[in-house]
């Protein structure tokens, strides 16, 4: 197994630990749900670059889908 799918996997588990603290920790807040979003959208681009092998999509399908996970991040925390 290749030493970066290691390193993503850790940082993947890092990051849901850190995702289940604040949303344990912090009073339900805006600033707590944007947090709590952006992390989710790190985590998402990390699983699409790596596992889904995006990586070695064409540039516009890369700018393309965080475009639009940016779009659908702003939309979720300015509904809330």
């Amino acid at each position: 197994m290749k030493k970066s799918l290691i390193l993503i996997y850790v940082l993947l588990l890092i990051l849901t630990l850190t995702t289940s603290c604040i949303a344990g920790f912090s009073v339900f807040s805006k600033i707590g749900a944007a947090l709590i979003m952006t992390l989710a959208a790190f985590k998402f681009l990390l699983v699409a670059f790596q596992f889904m092998e995006l990586k070695k999509a064409h540039s516009l399908w890369k700018i393309s889908l965080i475009i639009t996970l940016g779009l659908f991040v702003i939309l979720i925390i300015g509904i809330k």
